[in-house]
């Protein structure tokens, strides 16, 4: 462990922190907790971002809660991804939070969708319950961007998503809308209402949404890129 530590300030190239995230690999949670002068939580239950950000600080990112990518000079998103033993993903991933008003005008090019996954670093993390937290360790980081296959899968699912809100039809929206992308609520609790546009044009309240990528996209993804055999 002699010599590794977190990144102070952000990498100045996309080399630089992808080299970073390969020292990494192997490592357990507690271990690079310890090293970076944290404490591991018992669970995640009340500490649901904190593997977000340990690896933040590890790897120097710099928006923190900023509508922005992780590392915004680079146009990198950092996105930790808890697999199972055969490295398949065991949930979605959350992408960002949906605009339920102001959307006149808005197109998939100009998404804050396509903005966070143009460019994404992978950092899958064992997350078997049965593994305790900081004995879970992290597997090979994945620098990507979609090809166009998968740009069009995303964009297909984002229009239709899109076109429901804004005619006024997000309470319908269920997590089965979508083939690649779903839009779900994400809120820390039901008191936590947002403004959106109801059936008939009118102004409702309701939860916050935020659009997830389904593990039938994820799940090809590392498969093909750590060639992992499917069943």
């Amino acid at each position: 462990m002699s010599g590794l530590h977190p990144l102070l300030s952000p990498p100045e190239s996309e080399a630089l922190l992808l080299a970073q995230a390969q020292r990494l690999s192997g490592y357990t949670l507690g271990e690079l907790a310890a090293l970076a002068g944290i404490v591991t939580p018992k669970d995640l239950k009340r500490d649901k971002g904190w593997i977000g950000v340990l690896f933040e600080i590890w790897l120097g990112a710099s928006a923190g809660s900023k509508p922005e990518q992780d590392f915004a000079a680079l146009g990198v998103e950092l996105k930790t991804i808890p697999v199972d033993s055969q490295g398949r993903p065991l949930e979605t991933t959350f992408v960002c939070v949906a605009p339920l008003t102001g959307n006149s005008g808005v197109t998939w090019d100009t998404s804050h969708v396509r903005h966070k996954l143009k460019r994404v670093l992978w950092i899958p993390v064992e997350g078997e319950r049965s593994i305790p937290l900081a004995e879970r360790r992290v597997g090979s980081p994945l620098l990507w961007s979609p090809n166009e296959e998968e740009e069009q899968q995303l964009r297909l699912d984002w229009e239709e998503l899109m076109d429901m809100i804004v005619l006024g039809q997000v309470e319908r929206i269920t997590a089965r809308h979508g083939e690649f992308l779903q839009l779900r609520p994400k809120a820390a609790n039901a008191k936590a209402l947002t403004e959106a546009i109801g059936a008939q044009g009118q102004p409702i309240l309701t939860l916050p949404r935020g659009f997830y990528l389904k593990k039938s996209f994820t799940r090809p993804l590392l498969e093909r890129h750590f060639l992992i055999q499917s069943d």
